[in-house]
């Protein structure tokens, strides 16, 4: 028992996803590995498995018994079991009905000329300072943040609040303070909810707060939604910027054709991993599976960023390919009835950034080694603090 390997593996460079999930995958399809806590779970990392379990109704996010569930962190987001066993399932329904509708595709079409907007103030404001320039404070952190509070209703002025209050909600290290602060947004959303059922906006959280009297169960979804609307869009345009500047011949293309921006943003999508983290889920009755028996109760992680590089689907998988036929889709975004509801937003964003970051920055580089990029470390988004750019030609 003591041979069983510990995840999440060591990896040499913040860009790549370390062989040893390949060499698993290759040795034992689905795996028992230890946690960091010391718990026993099921490492799910091909792609077809991994595309199953997010579609089977039997693995879920809570557990029958959560007293005695194996705990992959200490996060107190996904580090182990979430919701109740008897309630998850139409839970989950009625709020995806209630939410997705702000969310549809429809919606984000109409929203995409304003962001395209927002993306060419930062350009503009960024082409006014002397480089080297912070890229993540300039475009990166403040596109998805301005984005997502003007969805949601939240006041753009709070941002530095509500970021604190997320950098210590992904805590991946101490639950106590990952639970305090979950607590703090949802107090912080509660009040702001409270107050658009005053004062109405056209906005997502004024919809919500005119359908539901619930303002609890409204506060912590609108807090997890404001977390994941801008912490995962923000490491994805500091990953994509990486990405294209390891490979300078894809980067050359897109900056002929804007028109690839979304090709770049799926091949974005499917080869950042900030996070090794995984997504834990638990098997509400026994599954059979590639020649496993994931028994009831028993913790299943999810591995998506190394799932996205299945060789057995992806060709030269590690390899960044903007001319990459779109027949099997990456599962950065989950898959089935779990499916993210913020995909959409995030493709609109990404896009409008990509269509135009390089039209705007022909010779846009990164200033410094990717090595010495200084990590957000101990979190479950993980991503950079900083990343300093730099360019020689005047910006168009």
């Amino acid at each position: 028992m003591n041979d069983i390997p510990i995840v999440p593996f060591a990896r040499s460079d913040p860009l790549s996803v370390p062989a040893a999930y390949r060499e698993l995958r290759e040795r034992e399809g689905i795996a028992k590995v230890r946690t960091p806590m010391g718990d026993e779970v099921w490492l799910v990392s091909g792609y077809e498995d991994t595309r199953a379990l997010f579609a089977d109704g039997r693995l879920n996010r809570s557990h029958p018994e959560p007293g005695s569930a194996a705990r992959v962190s200490a996060s107190a987001l996904i580090g182990g079991p979430q919701g109740d066993a008897a309630t998850e399932k139409p839970e989950h329904d009625r709020m995806r009905r209630l939410f997705v509708p702000s969310f549809s595709a429809r919606r984000m079409k109409a929203l995409r000329e304003h962001v395209g907007t927002l993306v060419d103030e930062r350009l503009a404001h960024l082409a006014k300072l002397t480089p080297p320039a912070d890229l993540h404070a300039e475009l990166s952190f403040p596109l998805p943040v301005l984005v997502i509070c003007e969805l949601l209703g939240v006041p753009f002025e709070d941002r530095d609040y509500f970021s604190g209050v997320s950098a210590r909600m992904g805590d991946a290290t101490d639950e106590a303070l990952g639970l305090a602060a979950r607590e703090e947004m949802g107090a912080y959303m509660a009040d702001l909810i409270e107050r658009k059922r005053h004062t109405p906006g056209e906005d997502v959280l004024s919809d919500l707060a005119g359908e539901l009297d619930d303002d609890g169960k409204i506060a912590q979804l609108a807090g997890g939604l404001l977390f994941a609307g801008h912490e995962t869009t923000v490491n994805r345009i500091d990953y994509g910027v990486l990405l294209l500047e390891m490979n300078p011949g894809q980067r050359a293309l897109l900056s002929a054709d804007p028109g690839l921006a979304a090709a770049a943003v799926e091949e974005i999508l499917r080869l950042a991993a900030p996070s090794l983290h995984g997504l834990p889920r638990y098997a509400h009755d026994d599954i059979e599976l590639s020649g496993v028996t994931i028994r009831k109760g028993e913790a299943v992680l999810l591995m998506t960023g190394a799932a996205n590089r299945d060789e057995r689907v992806f060709a030269e998988p590690d390899a960044f390919d903007l001319r990459r036929p779109l027949s099997d889709p990456h599962l950065s975004f989950g898959w089935g009835p779990r499916f993210c509801i913020g995909a959409s937003l995030a493709r609109v964003e990404l896009e409008a950034v990509f269509g135009r970051l390089y039209q705007r920055f022909p010779d846009l580089r990164v200033a410094v080694p990717v090595s010495e990029l200084r990590r957000s470390e101990g979190r479950i988004t993980e991503g950079f603090a900083e990343l300093p750019v730099t360019w020689s030609a005047a910006p168009r």
